[in-house]
């Protein structure tokens, strides 16, 4: 497949469980080209001795993109064609092959782009959430002090909210997503394609209730009701609702509930994020 002008990044898709997955058309692309830059050199010889493919693999990952992205640079303007893949799912999906096209375009190096496997619209599509609009976004910051921000700037988004999540950080980010998104509809898709898939079907307020019906083992993607979503505040008493974040907050307080703790309180009820309560309250 290589000329004598400029090569061609290929973006092939491999898939995230089930090998079957794999398209006609994957196979014969990374049958062809020169080689083959991949996130986990090991992981991929797996699937290519499986298709039988035969072909120099470049280990190109998050901590070595700078130096390898260079290199296959190199080769591409050379005339060699590359492929690109993840371990599993889209390349420049939560990917370092994001950087790769990025360097391409800059360069003006062909880029083409096969469909294929992505665990988060697969799972998705099996939801029963809004598939009309929504939003991807990868996953959260590990740190819960940034993890809370990144969870404040997305509870005004209305469509489904997508998300990917490691096991174990998944019951924090479950309890955070309810603290600061309020009460929502949420699925939790655990292994999709693979031989343990499961669905768990719910809301956030239940899910926290008893984290433990969750199997805390493989890959996550999690998908939540956007803010249009949020179950509205029900009061039993025969109080007047409080018509503003000031009122409501004050309202808890004289309760003798800390500000810090009234301010979550009212973010859930009115269905939008502790910085925008917050933001009112300390203007006062």
């Amino acid at each position: 497949m290589a000329d004598n002008t400029r090569g061609t990044l290929y973006l092939v898709p491999t898939p995230i469980g089930n090998l079957e997955d794999m398209t006609y058309r994957a196979v014969r692309i990374l049958n062809e080209v020169d080689a083959i830059a991949a996130e986990d050199t090991r992981h991929t010889g797996i699937l290519l001795k499986h298709f039988d493919i035969q072909k120099p693999l470049i280990s190109y990952h998050e901590h070595n993109k700078e130096e390898k992205g260079g290199y296959i640079m190199d080769l591409l303007k050379q005339g060699q064609s590359i492929a690109c893949v993840s371990d599993a799912g889209m390349p420049a999906i939560s990917d370092p092959g994001a950087d790769l096209v990025t360097r391409a375009i800059e360069r003006g190096i062909d880029i083409v782009p096969l469909p294929g496997c992505n665990a988060a619209l697969t799972a998705l599509i099996a939801s029963g959430l809004d598939t009309k609009q929504f939003t991807f976004f990868g996953f959260l910051p590990k740190r819960g002090k940034h993890r809370i921000e990144a969870l404040e700037a997305m509870a005004k988004q209305t469509g489904t909210l997508m998300l990917y999540e490691a096991p174990h950080r998944l019951k924090e980010v479950l309890t955070d997503m309810h603290s600061v998104l309020g009460n929502r509809q949420i699925v939790v898709a655990r292994e999709v394609t693979k031989k343990f898939e499961t669905f768990l079907r719910t809301d956030l307020g239940a899910l926290v209730e008893d984290l433990e019906q969750i199997t805390y083992k493989g890959e996550f993607v999690l998908l939540i009701g956007g803010c249009d979503t949020v179950e509205q505040y029900d009061d039993e008493s025969n109080e007047a609702e409080p018509v503003s974040y000031e009122e409501a907050v004050q309202a808890l307080v004289d309760q003798g509930i800390p500000k810090k703790e009234a301010i979550r309180e009212v973010a859930k009820r009115f269905g939008v994020s502790r910085r925008d309560v917050y933001n009112v309250v300390e203007r006062q």
